[in-house]
């Protein structure tokens, strides 16, 4: 657990008694307080040198509006203080006179102006810090009105962050660190512990040539927090889109080419036999004529020799 305290001024108040400085008291005039976390307000008692045998007799916290005191030393018996308080140091001696509060568990309740009163023998003084309560914001998240975004349609981008303190902004940035800010529109609303909630909202008309759009949690100083990052997916393709039918369909091309060549393959061959059938055929066909005429002349000689 973080102790928060930041020094703006250093006051020294003095410690005065019978006209003799006793001691000096310094305290932080602006402390930071983080919500959740325990916060120090400081308030130290310094003797000088010249005092000798200085007590702290009393010690008193006390809230600004608050009427009944935070913590008090030495505590009766009767007294009913609040929880969530208690001294920083848990005893103190002449050496150690730090008698600083502690927070445990710091809200947004917890901010204001505090009062440090100490007795020191037969003086008193006192001093005020004022203490200042930050909250961080959470991570912001993003959602689409539509949720699934069809093509050429407007689409609403909403981002959302709760939790912080104080008042912050919320800031869209697009590719190329391009602010697109002035587009939106951003509602803060405190919830019932203080804490505030950040709400904008971006309209994207149809059409839009950007796929990722930021959205960045600011604080009341302008720090960056938070920040998340939305990206539009582009619409698959028509055989995508099919599933598994496209991958049927690409399955099928790569079995119907081959398949297409292999046949294409049998047909010529089926067409040379074919045509190589047929030349043997007429071959054969020519030969045969040939012999017959021979044969002809043939007999035609037999029988004039006869005569």
């Amino acid at each position: 657990m973080a102790l928060i305290g930041t020094l703006f001024f250093i006051f020294t108040a003095t410690c005065v008694g019978a006209q003799n400085v006793f001691a000096t008291m310094q305290h932080i005039a602006e402390s930071f307080g983080k919500h959740g976390q325990q916060s120090l307000l400081e308030c130290v008692v310094q003797p000088t040198e010249e005092a000798a045998g200085l007590e702290i007799k009393i010690v008193s916290w006390k809230k600004e509006g608050v009427k009944k005191p935070l913590l008090v030393f030495p505590k009766s018996e009767n007294t009913t203080l609040p929880t969530g308080y208690m001294f920083a140091e848990p005893s103190w001696n002449k050496k150690n006179m730090n008698v600083s509060l502690l927070i445990t568990n710091t809200t947004m309740a917890h901010a204001g102006v505090y009062t440090c009163w100490v007795k020191i023998n037969n003086a008193d003084v006192s001093t005020t810090t004022n203490l200042k309560v930050t909250a961080k914001y959470s991570k912001p998240i993003i959602r689409s009105v539509p949720e699934k975004i069809p093509q050429n349609t407007d689409v609403a981008l909403i981002c959302d962050s709760d939790g912080g303190y104080p008042k912050g902004a919320i800031h869209w940035i697009v590719e190329h660190d391009t602010e697109w800010t002035k587009s939106s529109e951003m509602k803060a609303e405190p919830g019932p512990s203080g804490l505030f909630h950040l709400s904008s909202k971006l309209t994207l008309l149809r059409g839009s040539i950007f796929s990722k759009y930021t959205c960045v949690v600011v604080n009341a100083s302008g720090g960056i927090e938070e920040e998340t990052v939305f990206v539009i997916e582009d619409e698959p393709r028509p055989d995508v889109r099919a599933g598994q039918g496209g991958e049927k369909s690409d399955s099928t091309s790569k079995i119907v080419a081959p398949v297409v060549v292999i046949g294409s393959l049998i047909i010529g061959l089926m067409i040379l036999l074919l045509y190589r059938r047929r030349r043997q055929n007429g071959h054969l066909t020519s030969n045969s004529s040939e012999e017959e005429e021979e044969e002809g002349l043939r007999n035609k000689d037999d029988g004039s020799s006869h005569v």
